[in-house]
């Protein structure tokens, strides 16, 4: 449980993953959702953001519900699946992005909309690997 919150917490952090899962609940809202009484109880007095929220759940680790266990697991094996996405999607688009977005500058979304500027260029591979993980 320890290295769940830790990988979670780092992840949301450093990626700033907390939400672009469509229509469904964020990372954040699953976790929230599922822990509301952990952190009502045990969480009140800590300020949200930057993974505190994370890290006093990972301070009572020994006292959340199973509800709140499933919803932290349940967050960690989406954020898994979506970094296996962005991970196929960044393979299968690396030449494309060298080629055409080497100087754009990473994060909230800039390569995407670099490759789609350039939709004309962008090889067929890195345009069905973009489909497949539902990126567009």
């Amino acid at each position: 449980m320890k290295g769940v919150l830790l990988v979670i917490g780092v992840a949301m952090v450093s990626l700033g993953i907390a939400g672009n899962l469509s229509a469904q609940e964020t990372l954040i809202e699953t976790v929230a959702n599922g822990c509301i009484t952990e952190i009502s109880t045990y969480c009140k007095a800590v300020k949200p953001g930057e993974g505190r929220i994370l890290a006093c759940l990972f301070a009572h680790e020994d006292k959340l519900s199973g509800k709140c266990e499933y919803a932290v697991y349940d967050a960690a094996a989406r954020l898994e699946r979506a970094v296996a996405a962005l991970t196929y999607v960044a393979k299968e688009c690396e030449a494309d992005i060298v080629a055409n977005c080497s100087g754009v500058k990473l994060g909230e979304g800039r390569v995407m909309q670099c490759l789609e500027n350039n939709d004309a260029k962008v090889s067929k591979r890195c345009k069905s690997a973009i489909k497949d993980v539902g990126l567009k």
